[in-house]
């Protein structure tokens, strides 16, 4: 049975899975791990979503504001054995609903052109690309997305 936890950055199973991320992340970006990482602090993210299949820890994300009326989805992960169920979905969901609850009009987000699955998830959950915003405007190696919530 999938459960669904709203939380914050400071809960434990949410720093074990964004280490994860990382440890997975420092493999794919490569020479520009450190250029993405600096962007991905946890310390204040006061909008953390952690899934549960049967109480075992399986995928997070989280979002912080961007603008008045925006967030940005960040930190999305999914454990691989895990992948491919739906969970990442169900996460997103969660917190575009969230996001909706608490008045936001807008969802950005940026990922890697290396992350394929990413790009091909994203797209499924009807996120369109847009022109790289804010830190990300002119890397190559960057795409943005952002979806009417």
């Amino acid at each position: 049975m999938i459960r669904l936890l709203r939380t914050n950055s400071k809960h434990k199973d949410f720093i074990f899975l964004v280490k994860e991320l990382d440890s997975y992340l420092k493999k794919t970006d490569g020479d520009e791990h450190a250029f993405y990482n600096q962007f991905n602090a946890i310390d204040n993210l006061n909008h953390v979503v952690i899934a549960y299949n049967n109480n075992e820890l399986i995928a997070c994300g989280a979002f912080k504001e961007f603008k008045k009326d925006c967030v940005e989805i960040k930190r999305m992960f999914t454990l691989p054995k895990q992948r491919g169920l739906g969970i990442a979905s169900l996460i997103l969901n969660e917190l575009e609903l969230w996001a909706k609850e608490l008045n936001y009009k807008h969802s950005v987000l940026e990922t890697g052109i290396r992350q394929k699955e990413a790009v091909k998830f994203y797209k499924k959950n009807s996120y369109k690309i847009i022109p790289n915003y804010g830190q990300y405007i002119g890397i190559k190696n960057s795409l943005c997305f952002e979806k009417k919530l």
